[in-house]
């Protein structure tokens, strides 16, 4: 499993986003190195497909999956959370059932090969 953690500088949220992907990995004993990207430019926003800050991808797949029509730019991303409200952060939740998804479906793989 790859897990992907892409943020940008000047949203304040990104810290407390990379200690909860941590602290959810852990509860979930997923044992794998997360690759943490700087995006720096609007370049490289584009290239990476950045919708902002924070962005959690696992095996490539987002844990909250934009709209096809997202703008990619150096921005700090809104979660919306299972109760309706806007977080800067996706829950635990969130990253939780993101992991569990791509453990299931590794799983499915590995069992029909």
């Amino acid at each position: 499993m790859k897990i992907t953690f892409l943020y940008y500088e000047d949203c304040p949220s990104h810290d407390v986003a990379l200690d909860r992907l941590r602290q959810v990995m852990a509860e979930e004993d997923v044992q794998t190195k997360i690759e943490v990207v700087k995006v720096e430019t609007d370049e490289q926003a584009q290239r990476l497909r950045f919708i902002g800050s924070p962005t959690i991808r696992v095996d490539g797949q987002d844990i909250d999956p934009p709209p096809l029509d997202t703008y990619y730019a150096l921005t700090c991303r809104a979660y919306r959370l299972d109760d309706g409200r806007i977080s800067p952060l996706p829950s635990p939740d969130m990253i939780r059932r993101a992991l569990q998804h791509r453990k299931r479906d590794l799983k499915n793989f590995s069992h029909k090969a």
